[in-house]
């Protein structure tokens, strides 16, 4: 072996180099090829994403990160997962649906998730790996660590809103990203002209202030030297860069892809010209390595994936009882599953009158304090931009720091990926999504990746966060919706609602606890007086789960959560003068659902109304009345009753507003026709 050689663009490369980046180009391509075999044969059967072509993207970009850096790549990722040298047995096991796989055959070839060998995270949604690998980078920051996270995406993901937020706030925040673009051509079945008019993907890192180049992604030194260059800049604390590695993918979309949308005349050429062989050929030719050494490495390589398959083909199913396992922490699924030993009431002693929003801002101001992987970032949240729309988060960047109180730009999407990327980094990220509408434009990052990352990731991980929303009134259509249906009917993230100032504090914290991604709710009418009130002077928490017995009585059960609380007490107090006890619960938490303590006062008053200001139908209460028609159905003495939301959007005029939402009246109402109707009248 000669001590450097000239690759195909005449430069001179460390033959160590050269070699190395053989070795992973031929480990790739033998496990994509014995991908193919096998579904070919039929010996296994699943989807699956060929690499073919882009062996010299994969090796020349993992071969130029260091120990410490990490991958997030996509669900065409093998390339990128075998290259950056994954336990291969676990790893086919995983795209196979094995027990013994990565995460026991709960994620798949879209989910790898393999710390140990630095791959962060794989996604299956086109594009949305760059807005994580930024929180993934952020926390690196936080930290103090010197570690460059390298996002790997497909030329379609560039049409997809995620990367182009991703790279805005990466260039903004300075963040050590690599963005590496492998454009194969295709998006999917679509050529290039067919989607962009762009001729260099790189040619847009400049409108985000940061450099960017393209290379001939069939030359594994090029790819390298690119990736290594980026690599040096952003741990030097320049910033990201933007690479984009140009080759042509040699096989489908999916296996099974016959490629009917390619020339192919244009096909058939490609693959007579495989970017392996040529690389394999210069290299002999140049005299850098003598074949014999690169047939042993080919035969390792084919001997090493052979055995992992073999290993992962005769691996078991996982067993059933895996189902339910790593929804939460402990295996948990919606319902509360708390003790009697494990609750806890409000403290006594000294209190000070407090609105909601005071409350949840003392509350972070002393997390932040006792825990400095506490952060917080969203719209104009720090004291620079005014401390937030409603002043929740007035004063901590003063107190603790830019560096963790981080204004965003108005990019949904890319603050709840930043928070997912920074808490799989082992932070605890609380990202504020402002209105709660919102959380349709980052609905994907909530439920595809923040709910399913302890699942995905077979129990591994999880991405404890606290996601701030509030529920706003007076504003129309788009700034006024409650959904907390949406993020109830998602397994994985827990869903909380305050009804006042003390228990937005013990609640609060408890999410700030959590091991697990939790919705956190806020009424825009309780900032403003309704949900004022004494709080303890010192810290506590309530347990997520744990349901309030807010008033007692023994005609009826009212069961709400939130502002409705206090319609329910109104109703209450008025009917109470008609000689009518309402019990009023307040739930607190809706994930986990605290149904036990319901049922027990069902049991008792016989009788249910269920309100939320949210629409009726399909709400909340549809599954609460449902869970206490099948289980007291022979103690009813009336149908549950429903009091919630018009199936309407809602509207800005106050007159129709009040109208789309229930009141202390439609719920007394409500109260009165269950208590007036017995089993024996109907």
């Amino acid at each position: 072996m000669t001590a450097e050689t000239t690759t195909t663009t005449g430069q001179t490369v460390d033959a160590d180099l050269a070699t190395d980046l053989y070795r992973r180009m031929s480990r790739v391509r033998h496990a994509d090829a014995r991908m193919r075999k096998g579904l070919s044969s039929g010996e296994f059967a699943m989807s699956y994403w060929p690499v073919d072509g882009q062996e010299a993207m994969s090796a020349g970009a993992t071969e130029a990160l260091d120990d410490g850096d990490e991958l997030v790549t996509t669900y065409r990722g093998l390339g990128d997962i075998v290259a950056q040298g994954t336990d291969l047995p676990a790893y086919f096991a995983e795209l196979l649906g094995r027990g013994s796989g990565l995460s026991r055959g709960k994620a798949g070839a879209m989910g790898i998730h393999d710390p140990d060998h630095g791959i962060a995270w794989t996604t299956g949604i086109v594009g949305a790996g760059p807005v994580i690998a930024n929180g993934i980078a952020w926390a690196a920051t936080h930290t103090g660590a010197s570690k460059v996270v390298l996002v790997s995406f497909g030329d379609g993901a560039t049409s997809i809103g995620y990367v182009h937020e991703a790279m805005n706030l990466a260039a903004l925040w300075d963040l050590p990203v690599v963005f590496f673009c492998q454009n194969n051509a295709w998006a999917e079945c679509t050529p290039l002209a067919g989607y962009t008019r762009t001729e260099s993907f790189s040619d847009r890192a400049a409108g985000y202030g940061m450099p960017g180049v393209t290379v001939d992604g069939t030359d594994p030194v090029a790819v390298h030297d690119a990736v290594a260059t980026a690599a040096h800049r952003a741990r030097s604390g320049q910033g990201p860069s933007f690479v984009e590695a140009v080759a042509y993918r040699l096989q489908g979309h999916y296996f099974g892809d016959a490629m009917k949308y390619a020339d192919a005349d244009e096909l058939a050429a490609r693959r007579a010209d495989h970017p392996m062989d040529r690389w394999r050929r210069h290299l002999v030719e140049s005299g850098t390595v003598d074949e014999a050494v690169l047939d042993d490495i080919d035969a390792r390589a084919a001997a090493d994936v052979d055995a992992a398959m073999a290993e992962a083909v005769a691996a078991p199913q996982p067993d059933v009882d895996d189902l339910t396992r790593d929804v939460f922490a402990g295996g948990g699924l919606a319902l509360s599953t708390l003790s009697d030993a494990d609750r806890r009431d409000i403290p006594s002693g000294a209190t000070t009158e407090l609105g909601l929003a005071q409350a949840v801002q003392r509350t972070l101001d002393r997390a932040m304090a006792a825990d400095e992987s506490i952060v917080a970032l969203g719209e104009d949240i720090a004291d620079s931009a005014g401390g937030g729309m409603f002043k929740v988060t007035a004063g901590l960047s003063t107190a603790h720091g830019d560096h963790r109180v981080r204004n965003t730009p108005i990019a949904e999407s890319a603050i709840i990926g930043a928070a997912i990327g920074a808490s799989l980094s082992g932070l605890k990220p609380v990202a504020e999504l402002m209105f709660m509408d919102f959380l349709g434009v980052a609905m994907d990052q909530i439920a595809n990746h923040a709910a399913k990352v302890r699942y995905m990731s077979g129990g591994r991980t999880s991405a404890p966060m606290v996601i701030r929303a509030m529920v706003g009134m007076a504003a129309g259509p788009q700034h006024s919706q409650a959904v907390e249906a949406w993020a109830m009917h998602t397994p994985g993230i827990k869903v909380v609602w305050p009804s006042t100032a003390a228990d937005a504090v013990g609640l609060m914290n408890a999410c700030l606890a959590d091991p697990d991604p939790c919705l956190f709710v806020e009424s825009m009418k309780l900032y403003y007086g309704a949900g004022k009130g004494p709080v303890p002077d010192e810290d506590f928490t309530i347990p997520l789960g744990q349901a309030n017995v807010v008033r007692a009585g023994t005609d009826v059960t009212v069961c709400t959560y939130g502002v409705m609380v206090h319609a329910a007490v109104a109703a209450a107090e008025e009917l109470a003068a008609d000689g009518v006890s309402v019990e009023v619960i307040d739930l607190r938490s809706l994930v986990p659902l605290d149904l036990e303590t319901v049922l027990e006062s069902v049991r008792r008053t016989r009788r249910l109304v269920v309100t939320h200001e949210s629409v009726e139908f399909c709400g909340p209460g549809a599954e609460i009345a449902a869970a206490v028609g099948e289980q007291l159905f022979d103690v009813l003495e009336a149908p549950v009753t429903r009091v919630a939301g018009t199936y309407t959007p809602v509207p800005r005029a106050s007159a129709l507003e009040a109208a789309c939402r229930p009141d202390a009246g439609r719920v007394a109402e409500a109260i009165r026709r269950s208590v007036a109707t017995t089993r024996s009248a109907r």
